[in-house]
């Protein structure tokens, strides 16, 4: 069964009763097979759960130790026939000494024991007058329910699809937390018992601890906290559940509940294992002192889920673009003003006070005007210093030939006007070609006496060619060699079409006046076009990108999970699938996907010598920085995955 990488986790709160142990255990039986029907590969319940957390000095009493260990040994047989991995806390006493210990059992076995390092000894909680910490445990091994089981901090459980790590509730609170060094050691999920109260403003401050430690150790983190039947008699204990990977909270649980609760969320190991791969800072060598601790590997060997995995997250379909309207200001105005501080940087390091920019009404050439404008403001350079040239040709159409005229009054630009027809008619003449077959030669040929126009007047004015093809076109190769393709800075490279498409909205929204801002919504309703044909007999736009070459929403995803984790086809089709579902049938995101890797291959050679320009996300194409790809690669083993995915 292929989980394209995904493993489902979950953290669960059980209702629970102080003190009562076959209440609780049945309970948690309950929940462990409710997660065998959901696939969940493993689950993590709150500390000291078997038992509650806060029956004080009742820890002292054999009685209550002794049904705690054999309410474990209940549980482990629930788990006989599952593929569940389940964590649980309980105390567990080794050599005289009483520990706060996470239990993991899968497959009807006692795994192994992790005991907590750090306790609490403040306020209403006392923990070290009932627990001792890790650091006291000598012993390696002891033995639980008639088994002998690995004991202590230095425990990576690898189970069949991951590895994971433990750490119980104050260990995350810590300068260093345990899990930090369990997961240079190879650990990629971290599962936290936790009995945290709840006290005003807390509950922020711990999702943030859990979403910091998640990015610190590009890892998975799941946290199960105590929550309904622990005593209130001076503490409040909500059940906070949360799920994250890598900085992102997944899923959070309700909090307050008086009902069991389970939070469930599938984690992408492969892709924090991709992120590892890059990050030279990950890893052990890197830090000489925390050599001195050699993990011991616990192997898992469980029954397998019966079904493939349906996902459960949410997978954007827009990942260049801002996921809520909370962030999309702020986003939106770090990428701009990196496009601005990019040119900025070039004009004055090559003490230009000019710039030629071709102004065709489409989108990209609106961002890249845009950006000039902006900077031209931040040098104290006047805005006719900008000379927009409007170039219109066989294919333009009065819709995008009026706003760009429109926009370029609006900005206060110098405006220009050269037509091109003549010029490509001498030049089909020049070269034999007959103005009547519209194939690549009429359409380069276009583009191409554009792009001379531009460089030619640059140098009259000693100005700066200004580009503007974006980032998806680049991986498409959907730009004419030395045509558009070709600039002196280009301030688009780094930003895909979907997010092109909201920056130029969020820039009509936040800087213009509403003449401006309707030309700008204008250019963003037009279909997205190089006008390299014809219109038709309304005048209206007949050579429609999108038509030829694919959604660039499609495009967009597509390029993400490539470059930024290195994602099989596979892979990108099944996330895809799920992220398009009721948007796009499967048949059309695999014809296109082929499309793009068939294009993103082929189309290298023009990547090979881009103009500078600035990266503004993760992902980016320069040859000189983030792809570094040869141009004749063979794109025949993406293709034969491919050819074996069924829609």
């Amino acid at each position: 069964m292929n989980n394209y990488g995904f493993v489902r986790v979950a953290a669960a709160t059980p209702a629970l009763k102080v003190a009562d142990c076959d209440y609780n255990t049945n309970e948690i039986i309950k929940i462990i097979a409710q997660a065998g029907q959901e696939h969940i590969s493993a689950i993590v319940f709150p500390e000291l759960c078997v038992t509650a957390y806060t029956c004080g000095d009742l820890f002292l009493q054999s009685l209550l130790l002794e049904e705690a260990h054999n309410s474990l040994a209940r549980i482990c047989e629930a788990t006989k026939n599952s593929a569940v991995i389940a964590v649980v806390g309980l105390p567990v006493e080794v050599s005289n000494r009483l520990y706060n210990m996470a239990v993991v059992v899968g497959g009807g076995r006692i795994l192994g024991a992790v005991p907590k390092t750090f306790m609490p000894n403040y306020n209403e909680f006392y923990e070290k007058r009932w627990f001792s910490s890790s650091e006291e445990l000598k012993e390696k091994t002891t033995t639980l329910c008639n088994d002998q089981i690995p004991v202590g901090i230095d425990l990576i459980f690898k189970a069949r699809d991951f590895s994971f790590a433990i750490e119980i509730c104050e260990d995350l609170w810590t300068p260093i937390p345990p899990s930090s060094i369990s997961c240079l050691n190879g650990a990629e999920v971290i599962f936290n018992l936790s009995a945290g109260n709840e006290t005003t403003g807390k509950h922020i401050y711990r999702k943030s601890l859990v979403s910091q430690q998640s990015a610190r150790c590009i890892a998975g983190y799941v946290y199960a906290a105590a929550g309904n039947g622990e005593s209130t008699t001076d503490a409040i204990f909500s059940g906070s559940s949360l799920i994250a990977e890598n900085g992102s909270i997944l899923a959070e649980g309700e909090r307050f509940s008086f009902d069991s609760k389970v939070t469930v969320a599938d984690i992408d190991v492969e892709r924090l294992k991709n992120d590892r791969l890059k990050n030279k800072s990950f890893s052990l060598s890197e830090y000489e002192v925390l050599k001195k601790i050699e993990y011991r590997k616990v192997s898992i060997d469980t029954n397998p889920a019966a079904d493939a995995l349906s996902l459960k997250r949410f997978v954007s379909p827009t990942p260049f673009v801002p996921a809520n309207d909370s962030s999309l200001n702020d986003r939106c105005d770090e990428i701009f003003s990196i496009q601005v501080g990019g040119l900025a940087k070039r004009m004055l390091h090559t003490n230009i006070q000019k710039a030629v920019i071709g102004v065709s009404g489409g989108l990209d050439s609106t961002l890249a005007l845009l950006v000039l404008v902006k900077t031209f403001d931040k040098l104290n350079i006047p805005h006719p210093n900008i000379i927009g040239i409007t170039m219109p040709g066989f294919g333009t159409t009065d819709r995008t030939y009026t706003n760009a005229i429109k926009l370029m009054r609006s900005l206060g630009v110098t405006i220009k006007e050269i037509p091109i027809a003549e010029a490509v008619i001498q030049h089909f003449k020049d070269i034999e070609q007959d103005i009547d077959t519209h194939d690549i030669t009429y359409e380069n040929s276009q583009a191409r006496e554009r792009t001379q126009i531009l460089m030619d007047y640059a140098n009259k004015v000693n100005g700066l060619v200004i580009g503007t093809g974006d980032l998806s076109e680049l991986a498409l190769g959907w730009c004419t060699y030395n045509g558009d393709h070709m600039s002196m800075y280009a301030v688009n490279t780094g930003v895909p079409k979907t997010l092109v498409r909201t920056l130029v909205g969020w820039i009509a929204d936040t800087h213009m006046d509403e003449a401006s801002k309707a030309v700008l919504e204008d250019v963003i309703d037009t279909p997205v076009s190089p006008e390299l044909l014809p219109a038709d007999k309304d005048g209206k736009i007949t050579q429609k990108t999108e038509d030829v070459v694919g959604p660039y929403i499609l495009h967009d995803f597509f390029l993400y999970y490539i470059l930024r984790f290195g994602f099989s086809p596979a892979k990108i089709y099944f996330l895809a699938k799920h992220a398009f579902a009721g948007g796009y049938t499967n048949e059309e995101i695999l014809k296109w996907l082929k499309t793009f890797f068939r294009r993103f291959f082929s189309q290298q050679f023009k990547r090979s010598c881009l103009p500078d320009g600035p990266k503004v996300g993760s992902v980016n194409l320069s040859p000189r920085g983030d792809w570094r790809m040869p141009s004749d690669a063979s794109v025949a083993l993406w293709m034969k995955q491919l050819d074996t995915l069924k829609p």
